[in-house]
């Protein structure tokens, strides 16, 4: 996988669809939000067709505030987990990346006040359009000793999500894919946020 990554958002589908490619403009995944669910239920293919799956993340609960996302191999096998730190995560977004049950990273946000502000232009007529061109959320993966491994960035962009993922760090395979498959949850979630 050749970094950095690239993640766009479907502009006109009702549940969230984003489209993950490497630097080369290979797909790497191609993620689908369940509608119409009352918690959180997100399939993780390997093509746009959705004929591979690889991946599901499911929601303990169904309210988000302090949710567990559970990410398992199709055959229900766990991998790992996100988890929102529920007050924590009002100002400035807030998850932590399990292993086993065990924290071995957090997802948090580079500069809180920005998708706040993100938000309220969002809000005004015809000025919100243009948001995505002004303001510009950062967040950083980093290990418990503090060591940023990855940092994920919004894009300017018109009307649509633009996303690049940037590597800091080699990571071993299978911890880049919890890391990798946790980001996309905590950018659906932030993206339903504001």
């Amino acid at each position: 996988m050749q970094y950095p990554l690239h993640l766009s958002f479907k502009i006109l589908s009702f549940a969230s669809q984003i489209s993950v490619k490497d630097a080369t403009g290979q797909l790497v995944f191609y993620v689908k939000q369940k509608l119409f669910k009352l918690k959180e239920e997100i399939t993780v293919f390997a093509d746009e067709a959705q004929t591979q799956p690889l991946y599901t993340i499911n929601a303990d609960r169904i309210l988000d505030i302090s949710a567990r996302y559970t990410i398992a191999d199709m055959e229900g096998n766990p991998i790992g987990a996100l988890k929102r730190e529920g007050m924590r995560s009002l100002w400035k977004a807030h998850y932590d990346i399990l292993e086993f049950e065990t924290p071995i990273m957090t997802i948090t946000e580079e500069k809180g006040w920005v998708k706040v502000i993100d938000a309220l232009v969002g809000e005004v007529p015809v000025l919100g359009m243009f948001t995505g061109y002004m303001f510009h959320p950062a967040y950083l993966v980093t290990r418990t000793d503090g060591t940023v491994v990855m940092r994920l960035e919004k894009k300017p962009a018109f009307l649509e999500g633009i996303f690049e993922i940037q590597s800091k760090m080699p990571l071993e395979p299978r911890e880049e894919k919890l890391v990798l498959l946790s980001v996309l949850m905590a950018v659906i979630l932030e993206r339903g946020r504001g």
